[in-house]
């Protein structure tokens, strides 16, 4: 019995492993019924042993292989596109800007609509999970324009941590940029915290609110030389630098 219990292994997790989505993707689509255990419709926490357990997908019809090659790549994100892989009010979606790559490919994290710079993609569901969890600390580096002038006192609350609706936030570090103009304001700063438009919702308690963000790195990996809408595969020293981040000890069956 307990080697049969060591060998199941969550729906969702399975599916992101064979390069179908990330982890939240899978749930949505057994959430949806579009996944079928042994041609039963697999439930929200179910648990399967790949070895025996025949899975498939309503709308492909056939059971799932692994990925033939996993795929990890960064893209210059401009404004005005989601980070999404389609949008049901017809916004532009970053899929538009890689059709390349014929694999099926997903987001590691996410960048809002007005947003720009590094967003890395992949097929690897276990490193996007181990990416993602708030127990790796990737620390993310920005380039952020607000409005006016932030005196030091208020900075240095940033760096110790404002209290939002979500909880107390903070800046791993915040740096003033030289800037022509005496309007407002550009900073570059490092934040591991992965809560939603967190910086702008800083920033915007602090009544500076942000008028332009760009992430230029991701735990070290660096935007380099990339212009708006280009993207490239990354070097096989950014990929272990980034599963370098990934805890082996998280729960990585949740």
């Amino acid at each position: 019995m307990k080697k049969q219990k060591e060998e199941l292994i969550r729906l969702h997790k399975f599916l992101s492993s064979r390069g179908i989505g990330s982890r939240r993707y899978c749930e949505a689509l057994i959430q949806k019924g579009a996944v079928l255990v042994n041609g039963k419709t697999a439930c929200i926490g179910m648990k399967i042993d790949p070895t025996q357990d025949r899975i498939s997908l309503q709308d492909r019809g056939k059971v799932l292989h692994k990925a033939s090659k996993l795929h990890y790549l960064m893209l210059y994100k401009p404004c005005g596109y989601i980070t999404s892989m389609s949008d049901p009010l017809s916004r532009p979606t970053i899929m538009e800007l890689i059709p390349s790559v014929k694999e099926r490919i997903f987001p590691i994290g996410r960048l809002d609509f007005q947003s720009e710079g590094l967003l890395l993609l992949t097929n690897d569901g276990d490193l996007a999970f181990g990416l993602s969890h708030p127990s790796s600390m990737v620390p993310k580096i920005y380039q952020v324009k607000v409005k006016g002038k932030p005196s030091l006192k208020l900075q240095t609350s940033l760096k110790k941590g404002i209290k939002l609706d979500d909880g107390l936030s903070a800046f791993d570090s915040m740096l003033e940029m030289k800037s022509r103009s005496s309007v407002n304001t550009w900073f570059k700063v490092t934040i591991h915290s992965g809560k939603n438009r967190i910086i702008r919702r800083m920033f915007s308690a602090i009544g500076h609110p942000v008028l332009k963000l760009k992430r230029i790195n991701i735990a070290g990996v660096d935007i380099g030389p990339l212009k708006p809408k280009e993207w490239r595969y990354l070097t096989s020293q950014e990929i272990r630098i980034l599963k370098g981040y990934v805890n082996p000890s998280m729960d990585i069956d949740s």
